[in-house]
């Protein structure tokens, strides 16, 4: 398989959809590996949302499954051989959801620990896991990979996006001035994989179908953070 072409669009328009990265002996390895862990006290769960951080520290055997050969292929042609995984979250939005999310940015990154350095803020501190605004450089040539386990589409909270925002920067959402920009609707199938810029706007509604969204939400990466801070998560590809 060749993804050349979801390079380019995901450099243009900050996002881009592709299909059959997982066949469905994948994706039932995958949900089975994962269902394994359903009911570890210690990860997010409320009736609008199941949770698993830092998945494949929490998850044994899941990155295995995860980096079939098509995704690494998927890897190789999106992003050159200095990129790790700095991120992975595993999200199952349930076919009774009522949870919706508004436009924004994916503005943070998780760390070791706080430090007060130039050129990094708003700092957070959530689930045990120190966040942080990082320089913008770091954002930009950060690669979102969402790797989707049921078919999604604007009924179960498939993703909205503004096409071409992440070439604008740090975004003030309530200035509206991205109004006029293009609004694409991301459909993705099951087995189906959507690639996005962190600065890329996005957003996604309610369910209003009964059916579940299960997403591997992975992030891809290349620089090395200011001493003392590392990625939290750091790992290769």
């Amino acid at each position: 398989m060749n993804f050349k072409e979801n390079a380019n669009q995901l450099k243009e328009l900050g996002y881009s959809i592709t299909t059959a990265i997982y066949s469905e002996d994948e994706i039932r390895s995958i949900l089975a590996c994962l269902k394994s862990a359903e009911h570890n006290s210690s990860f997010m769960k409320t009736k609008d949302l199941f949770a698993i951080r830092q998945l494949f520290t929490n998850v044994s055997g899941l990155k295995e499954l995860v980096l079939n050969e098509n995704l690494c292929q998927l890897i190789s042609d999106v992003a050159d051989n200095n990129y790790f995984i700095s991120k992975a979250i595993y999200f199952d939005k349930p076919s009774d959801s009522n949870w919706f999310v508004a436009y924004h940015q994916d503005l943070s990154i998780s760390v070791n620990q706080r430090a007060e350095l130039d050129g990094y803020c708003n700092w957070t501190f959530k689930k045990g896991q120190h966040g942080v605004q990082p320089p913008l450089p770091v954002l930009e040539d950060t690669i979102t990979i969402r790797i989707h386990l049921d078919d999604t589409d604007e009924n179960n909270g498939a993703l909205k996006v503004i096409s071409g925002s992440h070439k604008r920067g740090v975004i003030r959402i309530e200035n509206k001035d991205w109004n006029s920009l293009d609004e694409r609707l991301c459909n993705v199938q099951k087995g189906g994989v959507m690639l996005m810029k962190p600065l890329t706007l996005h957003a996604s509604g309610r369910t209003t179908n009964q059916k579940r969204r299960r997403v591997i939400h992975i992030e891809l990466n290349k620089h090395h953070l200011e001493s003392p801070l590392e990625w939290l998560e750091k790992c290769a590809i």
